[in-house]
């Protein structure tokens, strides 16, 4: 049974709807509008969740780790304790199947917990000590303790391709949450229900560890109107999103143009090429033609890391391999988009390719899509390492679905030229033999430099959430190529280094004092220990 939903925002924890414009969600699956109305919020909620926010960072700030922890995994509890009713709404706000939304909403708790064990263990704040040196010559060194600390507000936007695991319980709010930062959701349009289902799980979490109810809170209204507005106002220290470019790049320039600029990272546009080198292609190809076609399509081709671009120098091999790869494609079967916008955008952004001179259809799905049922159906392009370099428009729109471009080079210095022309992505992909990968060490720079993580014979669909992801890469993939989206590194992006200098032990945070109360990992003279300062 599906909860009841009162379609309203959710302000430190009680609902909210002071403005009187409502929209209604559209189910993808026959494009029917969905209940209830969703009350789209104005500045004055926007003004209110940022001053609750603003007064509860503080208290939050100063948490126990093992209370702070103990919040995160409250969160995951309450989520799992709404049951399938949560993924039955996503289903029809989304498209998504039920065993994907399962397992999402299964990655969504574990991350959850997992943030919490980093918390309670507490390393991860960096701490680094340089006792005094008073005898020192020529000059003494004054006693430096320095460790990270939460920015403050931390607004998180949802996304529309995983509506549980970055969405307003996702990597992002875990991330800022862990790291000691109150945070407001500026909930996806295409998944509200769903959005005030997980809302309404956390402030159960915050009520119930006894928190200070604006720690959280979750907002509905138009991104131009609400997101803007969160974006300015001036106790938002930090914001988190994933989508498209052009949102993403529009929420940068705000940002940046406040009297006091904050970090936007952002996670946006990438194609995720894949490179596929003349020892992969020298045998049966079959198999490697289906995994490349079932990453392409995993998701209906609505996966951030999906790989959009394909490179090969051309031989017999790549024939073969194109023509597995054909029949595949011929074979998918067309499947639901998350919303009729992505679809529309999908197939007009995929139309505008086709008609590029020098691009040819290379496969498309032999069965037409519904276009009441918001389908996609998958579309591969071809064309030459020339005209791929002559028309930045290929290598600078990502087309956001089931859809991949192969580039055909005559040379391993055009393929070179290939690589060195992509804008940064999140993944880039190299497929090859032994002999091949040994001699690939030119090919390897370009990408690393290109790339926020490198695949060797495998496929980028799909981030392990673990301490050594990185999910993130340079402009345009993210704002800022130095973080991650996704593992415990997340919690980087939403604290700052502060050093305390001759500080009275009474005012140290616990981490920095000598005795190590909480029993972390610390830099000591360049050391890292557990021990106390004697």
């Amino acid at each position: 049974m599906i909860q009841a939903l009162h379609g309203k925002s959710l302000i430190a924890g009680q609902p909210a709807a002071d403005e009187a414009d409502t929209a209604r969600p559209i189910s993808p699956l026959d494009r029917q509008p969905l209940d209830p109305p969703i009350h789209q919020a104005g500045g004055a909620d926007v003004r209110r969740a940022t001053e609750a926010a603003e007064a509860a960072f503080l208290p939050y700030s100063k948490l126990a780790a093992a209370a702070r922890a103990a919040f995160l995994e409250r969160i995951a509890t309450e989520i799992e304790g709404i049951g399938d009713g949560l993924l039955e709404r996503a289903h029809r706000e989304t498209g998504l199947p039920l065993e994907r939304l399962r397992g999402e909403r299964g990655r969504t708790c574990g991350q959850l917990r997992l943030f919490a064990a980093v918390v309670r263990e507490g390393s991860w704040v960096d701490a680094r000590i340089d006792p005094a040196q008073p005898d020192r010559q020529p000059l003494p060194r004054a006693d430096l303790r320095r460790m990270l600390v939460p920015l403050g507000p931390v607004v998180v936007f949802g996304s529309s391709n995983f509506p549980l695991a970055f969405s307003v319980a996702g990597g992002d709010t875990a991330s800022a949450l862990a790291a000691g930062n109150p945070v407001i959701v500026k909930a996806h349009s295409a998944h509200p229900g769903t959005s005030e289902m997980v809302a309404e799980a956390v402030a159960r979490a915050v009520r119930a560890c006894g928190l200070p109810p604006g720690v959280f809170s979750m907002l509905h209204g138009r991104g131009q109107i609400v997101g803007t507005a969160l974006a300015r106002d001036p106790r938002v220290r930090a914001v988190g999103f994933t989508g498209s470019q052009a949102a993403g790049r529009a929420l940068f320039d705000v940002a940046a143009a406040r009297p006091d600029p904050i970090p936007v990272f952002a996670e946006m546009a990438s194609l995720n090429p894949v490179i596929l080198l003349p020892g992969a292609l020298s045998g049966d190809t079959k198999a490697l033609a289906t995994g490349l076609k079932n990453s392409v399509m995993l998701g209906v081709g609505q996966f951030c890391t999906k790989p959009g671009l394909v490179f090969a120098l051309r031989s017999a091999g790549l024939d073969n391999f194109l023509a597995h790869f054909a029949a595949a494609i011929k074979a998918a079967a067309p499947a639901t988009m998350l919303h009729p916008g992505i679809c529309e955008s999908y197939h007009a952004d995929a139309a505008d390719l086709s008609a590029v001179p020098g691009v040819s259809v290379l496969a498309r799905a032999g069965t037409p899509a519904k276009a009441e049922a918001t389908e996609g159906a998958a579309l591969v392009l071809q064309t030459s390492a020339a005209s791929f370099l002559a028309r930045p428009t290929l290598r600078e729109t990502e087309v956001f679905g089931p859809f991949s471009l192969v580039v055909v080079a005559d040379s391993t210095n055009e393929l070179m030229a290939l690589a060195e022309s992509l804008t940064g992505q999140l993944t880039a992909t190299l497929h090859g033999s032994a002999d091949d990968l040994a001699a690939a060490g030119d090919l390897v720079a370009v990408l690393q430099r290109k790339a926020g993580r490198l695949i060797v014979n495998g496929f980028p669909t799909g981030v392990e959430v673990c301490p050594a992801m990185t999910h993130g890469g340079p402009y345009p993939a993210t704002t800022d190529a130095r973080f991650t989206s996704v593992g415990t590194a997340a919690m980087l992006r939403f604290v700052r280094p502060v050093t305390w200098q001759d500080c009275p032990e009474a005012l140290l945070p616990p981490e920095l004092r000598n005795a190590n109360p909480s029993g972390i990992m610390r830099l000591i003279n360049n050391e890292l220990t557990r021990h106390p300062i004697p």
